[in-house]
C-alpha cells in the first residue's frame, strides 16, 4: 500500500532531520517521526476517500436512476400491462442488466485506488459482486464471493441464499447464519432470520422423512423464536405463529417486500389494476 510506504519515508525523514539536522533528542525525533507519519497517513487517506466518494456516486447514480426508471414503468403497467406479466418482468430485467452493465463498467475508474487503499480490493469485489447478483449473474458472483468483504446482514443473507440456490448442507448455512446474527443490534437479524427460517421451510416440505421434516420445522421455530428476542418484526412474529400451529404451507415472506426479493430466492407477483369504466 502506497500510502503506508510514503508515511514510513516520511516518518524517517521527519526523524533524521529532527536527529542529525536539529539536534533533537531520541525521544523527541521519535515524536515529530510519529507526527510525520500520522499527518502524511491522514491527509493522503483524506484525499482519496474524497476521490473514491465521489467516483463510488456515479456508479450508484447509474443504478439509483435506473431503479427510479423502472419503478415508472412499473406503475404505468398496473393499468396498462405491456402484453402479459412475463413480457413486462423480461423488460424489467432487461433494462436492470443493462444499468448494471453500465455500473460495472463505471467500477474500472476505482482500479486507479488499489495501490493506495488498503484492502480496497475486496471493496471493488464486494461492490462488484452485488452489482452482479443484481442481474442473476451466478458465475462472476460465486467466483466474486470469496474475494468480498461479508459483513453486512444483507451480504451475510446473500450468502445463505447462494449457498441454498447450490444445495449446500443446511449445517453450512447454518454457520453463515450464526455469523450474520453474532453482533446484529436490535432488527438488523430480520433479514438472516427471515432467509434461514425460509430455507429450513422449504427443505422440511421436501423431506420425505417425517423425522427429518419435523427437526427442520423444528428449527425454524427455533430460529424465529431467538429472532424476537432482538426484533419486533411483523413478518417474523407471524411466521412464528404459523410453525406454532404447523402451518407450513402458509410461511411467507412476502411482507419484507424488496428486501426480501432481492436475494432472488421467490419472485413478486406483478398485480394490475382494472380500469373502472365511467358512465355518464
Amino acid at each position: 500500500m502506497l500510502t503506508l510506504i510514503l508515511a514510513l519515508f516520511a516518518a524517517s525523514g521527519t526523524f533524521c532531520t529532527a536527529r542529525f539536522g536539529f539536534d533533537a533528542g531520541a525521544g523527541w525525533s521519535a515524536f515529530w517521526a510519529i507526527a510525520g507519519f500520522l499527518a502524511v497517513q491522514a491527509g493522503l487517506s483524506f484525499y482519496f476517500m474524497r476521490k473514491i466518494k465521489a467516483d463510488t456516486a456515479v456508479v450508484q447514480g447509474i443504478i439509483v436512476s435506473g431503479g427510479k426508471a423502472a419503478e415508472a414503468k412499473m406503475r404505468m403497467w398496473q393499468f396498462r400491462p405491456p402484453g402479459s406479466m412475463k413480457e413486462a418482468q423480461r423488460i424489467i430485467e432487461a433494462d436492470m442488466a443493462e444499468n448494471v452493465r453500465k455500473a460495472l463498467e463505471e467500477t474500472k475508474r476505482l482500479d486507479k485506488y488499489r495501490p493506495w487503499v488498503m484492502m480496497f480490493s475486496r471493496q471493488i469485489a464486494t461492490m462488484k459482486l452485488h452489482l452482479h447478483w443484481m442481474i442473476k449473474d451466478f458465475a462472476a458472483v460465486d467466483e466474486l464471493m470469496p474475494k468480498a468483504l461479508i459483513l453486512d446482514p444483507a451480504s451475510y443473507a446473500m450468502k445463505m441464499a447462494r449457498l441454498y440456490m447450490l444445495d449446500a448442507k443446511t449445517e453450512e448455512i447454518e454457520k453463515v447464519y450464526a455469523k450474520a446474527t453474532a453482533r446484529t443490534r436490535y432488527n438488523q437479524n430480520v433479514i438472516p432470520a427471515a432467509c434461514m427460517s425460509w430455507i429450513l421451510v422449504k427443505r422440511a416440505e421436501k423431506a420425505t422423512d417425517p423425522k427429518e421434516r419435523e427437526a427442520l420445522s423444528d428449527k425454524a421455530f427455533k430460529v424465529l423464536g431467538d429472532a424476537l428476542k432482538k426484533s419486533d418484526n411483523e413478518t417474523l412474529k407471524r411466521n412464528h405463529e404459523l410453525l406454532m400451529n404447523n402451518r407450513l404451507v402458509q410461511f411467507n415472506n412476502s411482507g419484507l417486500g424488496d428486501q426480501w426479493y432481492t436475494l432472488h430466492l421467490e419472485t413478486p407477483k406483478m398485480k394490475t389494476q382494472r380500469q373502472r369504466a365511467v358512465y355518464r
